[in-house]
């Protein structure tokens, strides 16, 4: 069985579509769904990674959170 690899994808909005990119590969893939959406990057991952062995995967950046003040609108 080969090993897997746990990859980090970030989620976001755009109009009907929900883009997922991942953040140690420059792949990103789109769905009508979140689930969809991070299928198709699964899939667009798993096809780059075998048509480019030696891709090179990056560390997996610090993900976190920061507040910023309310302007009014």
């Amino acid at each position: 069985m080969s090993e897997l690899r746990i990859l980090t994808a970030a989620v976001h909005q755009e109009e009907d579509w929900f883009i997922a990119q991942c953040l140690e590969v420059d792949v990103a893939s789109q769905g009508a769904s979140i689930a969809e959406a991070l299928g198709n990057l699964r899939e667009a991952v798993e096809l780059y990674l075998a048509e480019v062995p030696e891709a090179e995967i990056t560390a997996t950046p610090l993900v976190t959170s920061f507040q910023v003040p309310a302007t009014a609108a």
